[in-house]
């Protein structure tokens, strides 16, 4: 019998994934979402549906929030493998397309207009995927429940704003 994993388990493999040095602080969880505080960011962030492979990074997404900073909902993504170089990194939130930027195995958003767009799709669906082409041309999807998104992302927005005031 296969146990769904709960924010517990995401915590604890999140908490996997951090390099030693950094000690992001939970602010808030609920389902596949929590939302860190680490420093004068805070970031609503997932793993991706499936494990990662044995010597493969776990891929991750997440939307951060600087206190008094430039970002404001940032995406980024962790690929779950190396795309093709130049290959496009899309992000699928719903039936919503984002084209994001890349380098190597990591993506983010364009700016602020697509930021609020993909914040706004993610309030409103159940899953994300992104996808890119591997260097062998074929696929490399990595899905994401949005279970718990809405609430890491108004605890993260907050946990920003009330860095900023101090």
């Amino acid at each position: 019998m296969v146990v769904p994993p709960t924010a517990f388990h995401f915590l604890v493999l999140l908490s996997l994934a951090v390099p030693a040095h950094a000690a992001p602080r939970v602010v808030a969880a609920r389902g596949q979402w929590a939302a860190l505080n680490e420093g004068r960011t805070c970031e609503a962030a997932s793993k991706s549906l499936r494990p990662a492979l044995k010597d493969r990074p776990q891929a991750r997404a997440s939307l951060a929030f600087d206190a008094g900073g430039p970002r404001r909902g940032q995406f980024a993504v962790q690929l779950s493998r190396m795309p093709r170089a130049g290959a496009s990194v899309m992000l699928t939130v719903g039936k919503s397309p984002f084209l994001l930027m890349s380098q190597g195995d990591r993506a983010w958003s364009r700016g602020p207009g697509q930021e609020a767009a993909i914040i706004a799709a993610m309030r409103g669906n159940s899953g994300m995927k992104v996808e890119a082409r591997s260097p062998g041309g074929g696929r490399i999807r990595d899905y994401y429940s949005l279970d718990g998104a809405p609430l890491a992302i108004d605890a993260a927005a907050a946990c920003a704003a009330r860095l900023a005031n101090r």
